[in-house]
């Protein structure tokens, strides 16, 4: 495993570190997950992209002139089920 070593500004990395004790961890476990996220695979961004490709082609509607909803509706409508 490679060591790095950055810069950082002092005030920076305290407050890093007192969040990092407060969530249980380590400012350098915190770096390594960014790190790993920020060079991964793309599999989350090409999951979404393929998921709108999926709905931007897809013909589905809720009918003529859509359908829309008003609060009152809806909150009635959820009224009923509880009975």
């Amino acid at each position: 495993m490679a060591n790095l070593t950055i810069a950082v500004d002092d005030e920076l990395l305290r407050r890093a570190r007192v969040r990092a004790v407060g969530q249980g961890t380590s400012v350098n476990a915190i770096l390594r997950e960014e790190l790993e996220r920020y060079a991964g695979d793309g599999a989350g961004d090409r999951a979404a992209d393929a998921f709108l490709r999926i709905a931007r082609a897809s013909t589905a509607s809720s009918g003529p002139g859509g359908r829309s909803w008003t609060r009152d509706e809806l909150y009635a409508e959820r009224s009923d089920r509880r009975g």
